[in-house]
Parts: structure tokens; sequence; C-alpha cells
């Protein structure tokens, strides 16, 4: 469907950039006195000109070939010796992290020159099903920005049997949405590495609905155990690897590598333990890009994917191969070389102009100007104020709780072993630790003498009323509580606590919010991130988000937790090694088994 920003096929416009290149017409612009950074070739083209016309490259042509033309009538902008360079391509993100709807999340991302996104719905599809996955299209088609989806494969993310999600996409619903939206262009992340590599009959009626249409599917697998016959699986990509090793497996296996570079604070910059793979081992980079992820509003503006580049650089690479492994690599990877990636004749005139230092200044998105000098052209102004998708009612009205919840478990009257979850930077993975305990008087003294806290995840889909308890370690946690209802990847509310009233104060703030993340202090909230849209989204403009989200992260850190606030929303995420806890109770991921919080001392120890 045409929107606001739709470029015309080229099916329909090639002899008009036929006439344009043969300075037949006139170009409608013209982008001149610029350096051209080629990933066709890696290398700088000097003094040269862009012409644009139906929002497409015409030609490349030498600086000052319009004039010279005798034509008239384009739109003549001179970059002053910038560099022009494609707009980035993120190969795998997940927007729902930046807590922020779609078009609002286009502000940044162009800000950032980013102009083509592939992004995994999986946690809004968790949520809302179908119909949250199609809102978020429907949201897409109306931003200016290039959003391809990436069908979400494993919803619930463990399964069934271990969580309690809103969602349940099956192979019949997967199929459906390939055949429904043009967009569906790959399968998404299949998380549930584990149960692939065992052969489960579900998992691999996915991957046939993807394999069957000849569509990609992308990857998320930890440990080397599992690579060999998650490959065989026909899974083409990774964003998962976490150090050389693991990262040269699955390159050899044939998977493309998506490199994840992000705030160094946090899990997601695992940067600097792959790139070895090219500046130490001498991998090509051709089966290589660089991609976000994850970015919450504040990282999104902070730590784009020209971030990422400039990173790579810093760690070793030239730039030239930096930006091309965020430009025509991923549009390589999903076969959209011949639309986006780079600046050849016939694509998408989605253009980046970056200083010497590689920040980007302008953007151009499908020939119109959208960035300039930094800041949001009165055009993308209107399209962020006036002109956004709106939400339907029921994507306000996904957070539905018992009115009774009990928060944390009954106090162990007699000695027992307890299955801790430890939390230890930068808090994507949570180690069980069984540790002894002996009876004590009250709640109080028992998390002080072990520093301890708890942690609960309730269900909030209206659909079990069930609640995990958990007993977590290295949180540090000593008062108060925080909560959130982004809990990966059911989304069901994960709440850490140091009492049962902290924790229900959170809980109940969240409920009124209709989605968001708390924390509680002194029986009173004080901070706070609405997202009323599937529990998981603000409404508001991605610079209100970003501020909202800025004073958080700076509460959080004021309390001195133990890991980022993003991990914390981890802790239900029941794919990563080795305990997590959901709704259901604790589970170890890599046996798929289920296990009490409390269990009897064993009498031979």
């Amino acid at each position: 469907m045409p929107t606001r920003f739709s470029v015309p096929p080229l099916s329909s416009v090639s002899r008009q950039l036929a006439d344009v290149a043969s300075a037949r017409s006139a170009p409608d612009l013209v982008i001149t006195g610029g350096r051209v950074l080629s990933p066709y070739s890696e290398r700088f083209l000097p003094d040269k000109e862009i012409w644009v016309t139906a929002g497409r490259i015409a030609a490349v042509k030498a600086a000052g070939s319009y004039k010279a033309s005798g034509l008239s009538g384009a739109n003549v902008y001179d970059v002053n010796g910038g560099i022009l360079a494609p707009g980035g391509v993120d190969p795998h993100v997940h927007i729902e992290s930046s807590m922020m709807t779609v078009c609002a999340y286009a502000e940044a991302a162009l800000l950032n020159g980013t102009t083509t996104l592939f992004c995994d719905s999986h946690e809004i599809g968790n949520v809302s099903d179908v119909a949250g996955i199609e809102w978020m299209l429907e949201d897409a088609r109306h931003a200016p920005l290039s959003v391809f989806l990436t069908v979400p494969s494993t919803v619930p993310a463990a399964g069934a049997q271990f969580e309690t999600a809103g969602g349940d996409l099956t192979p019949d619903k997967i199929g459906e949405i390939f055949d429904q939206w043009p967009e569906a262009v790959a399968l998404g992340e299949k998380m549930d590495h584990v149960a692939v590599t065992l052969g489960d009959p579900r998992s691999h009626a996915i991957l046939a609905e993807a394999h069957k249409r000849g569509r990609p599917v992308c990857g998320h697998c930890y440990g080397q155990e599992f690579v060999a016959a998650y490959a065989a699986s026909g899974i083409t990509d990774t964003h998962e690897a976490i150090d050389e090793a693991i990262a040269e497996e699955f390159l050899e296996s044939g998977l493309w590598l998506f490199m994840r570079a992000g705030n160094p604070r946090t899990a997601w910059h695992a940067l600097p333990d792959i790139i070895t793979l090219v500046t130490k081992l001498g991998a090509n980079t051709k089966r290589l890009c660089l991609c976000t992820d994850d970015r919450d509003a504040e990282d999104l503006f902070l730590f784009g994917l020209d971030w990422c580049a400039r990173e790579t650089m810093r760690s070793g690479l030239n730039p030239l191969q930096a930006w091309s492994m965020i430009s025509l690599h991923p549009a390589t990877r999903y076969a959209m070389d011949h639309e986006i990636g780079a600046l050849g004749h016939s694509r998408r005139a989605d253009i980046v102009l970056l200083d010497d230092a590689f920040v980007p200044q302008n953007t151009w998105y499908g020939g119109e100007l959208l960035i300039e000098g930094r800041k949001p052209t009165p055009q993308l102004e209107e399209q962020l104020t006036h002109k956004r998708w709106p939400y339907p009612q029921a994507a306000y009205e996904t957070v539905r709780l018992p009115g009774q919840v009990e928060l944390i478990p009954e106090l162990p009257d007699a000695p027992c072993v307890a299955n801790v979850m430890e939390v230890k930077l930068p808090g994507v993975a949570c180690f069980h630790q069984p540790m002894e305990l002996e009876a004590y008087p009250d709640w109080t003294s028992l998390l002080g003498a072990h520093d301890l806290c708890h942690v609960a995840v309730v269900e909030r889909h209206g659909l079990t009323g069930t609640v995990g308890h958990g007993l977590m370690a290295g949180f540090k946690l000593s008062s108060g509580a925080v909560a959130s209802s982004v809990g990966h990847d059911a989304h069901n509310i994960v709440i850490a606590g140091a009492d049962e009233a902290s924790m229900e104060i959170a809980l109940r703030a969240i409920e009124t919010m209709r989605g968001g993340i708390v924390m509680v202090e002194d029986g009173e909230v004080i901070a706070s991130v609405p997202l009323p849209l599937s529990g998981l989204l603000s409404d508001k403009r991605a610079t209100d988000v970003q501020a909202e989200t800025e004073v958080f992260k700076r509460a959080w850190e004021a309390k001195g937790l133990g890991i980022p606030y993003m991990g914390f929303n981890l802790i239900p995420l029941s794919v990563i090694p080795d305990i997590r806890l959901t709704d259901k109770g604790l589970i170890i991921v890599k046996e798929l088994r289920q296990i009490p919080l409390f269990e009897p001392v064993d009498s031979e120890s």
C-alpha cells in the first residue's frame, strides 16, 4: 500500500531513470560535491554528484555534470566535500526494546543514518499474537523508514509448558503472515535452539514454513555443542556470538554472522570479543554484518548503527569495511542489494551525509531530506507529530491481573536447599547457585543473612493467574522494589523486591499504567516509564520516551543495582543459560527442566 514516503517500484520508473541517467530529462534532486563511499569496491570516489528521480538514484556522475548538462529544474544540494554513504541497514533489531512505536523509532534511526530495519516483533507477538504483529506492520507502513519483518518464530519462547504467553504463533499462523504481508521476508530468530537440535516437531514445522517458501531463517544459539545441528536445520544467520571461538564455528558452518555492538556497560557489546575473527584470524568480512539487536530509548540515540560502525573502526577495521557491514552486507544477506545497501543506479535514494568522523549530518530517505544538520526537517516533524498511525484500543488492554497475588513464597520452616539465581554483570546469564539455608524466623533475617532479594514473575495476560517465585543473589537490592512488564519473552511482569508490600505497590503501579517499568522506595513510586501499548511501548514521541528512560536509568544506577535494567528484563527469558524464572517456576535451560525453589537437604552430604 503506497504511503507518504513510498518509492515507486522499479518496473514503473525504469524508463524515467534511463532518461535522467542519459541527461535527456532533468533529475528531481542533485546532491553534488561529495566523496561517495562505495561498498561495491570499498573505495572512496572523489568529487561526485548523485542524480535522483522518483526517489531512486538515476546516476552517480562527476561533480558539475548537472551544471554542464544544460538541464534545469532540479533541486541542487552541495555537500561541500562531505562523505555520501548509503543509508544504514540494520539486519536484526527488536523495535519493542526501545519502548517506542515504529514511527517514533524512525526519528532516532534517521538521526543515526539508518534507513532500513529488519525487525523481529516477537515481543508484541508474545503479548498480542498475530494482531500485535499486524499492528506493528501497519505502524511501519506509515513510518518514514523501510521496515521488513522477520516473522517471529518462537512464541512462546520456551514452549507453553514453561511459561504463559498471550500469543501462540503456530506453524499455520506463521505461514499466513508470510502469505498475507509482503514485508514478511524471513523467519525471525529461532530462539529455541535446544529444541531445534533435539528435533522438536513443532520447531521443525515452523522452520518448514520458511524453507518451503524459500525464505531465509534467522538464528539465536548459545553453546558450541548445538551449532552443527542448528546449522544443519537450515538456519543461516546468528547474532549470538559471544567470543572468537564460537564466532568462527558459526561462520564456517555457513551462517551469516551479525556482530552486536552496543552500550559498553551492557551485554549488548560483544564486538571486542568477536572482531578478532577478522583482526587476528584474518577472516574476510564478506559474511559479516553489524546489528543493534536491542536498544532502550536512551541508548538508541547514543549507540545507533552508525556508532556500531565507528566502534568497528576503533577495533581495527577500515571505514570502508565498517560501513559496508551496515549497508551492502545486510542488504545482500536478505537478497535486497538490488534495492538498498549502496549508491548504485536504480537503488533507493537512501543517502547519508557523513562528516570526516563518520557521524551522520543529513539523511535522505527515498530522496527526501528528513534530517539536516542533525535535526529533523519540517516534513519529518509533520510526520512524527501529526501523521502517526493510531493503535487500536485493544492494544491498551493487555495487562490483566487478579485481585490478589502472592508475590513471595512461604518461609521454609526447616533447613533446606534453595535454588538461587545469581546475576552478574553484564547481566545476560543467570547462574544456578544451590544454597543451603537454615530455618529463619522471618524473611528479613533470611534475605539479610545471604544478601538475597525476592524475585517473582506474574502472569499478566488474564489467562492463568500463575506466579513464579525465586530468590536472587548479586542484584544488591536491600529495600523497595523494581518491576517491569517488559519481561522477555512472554512479557509477564517481573518484580524484584526486599518485601512483599513494596512488590505489591510496584505491581499495582504497572497495572494502573497499563504496562511499564517502575521503581519503589519507602512505599512510593520514585521513577517510572508508562508503556500502555501491549505493556511494551509508549505512545509518545521518541524524545519524550528518551527523557523518561534517562530519568529511570539514573534512578536505577543511584540505587546501585547489580545489573542494568535491560538485563533485569531478561530474567524470565528461558532460552539463555543457565537458570531462569517464568510465571510457572524455575527452569534449567540446557536441560529444559523445571525445578522447585526449595528442596530437602541431602542427608548424605
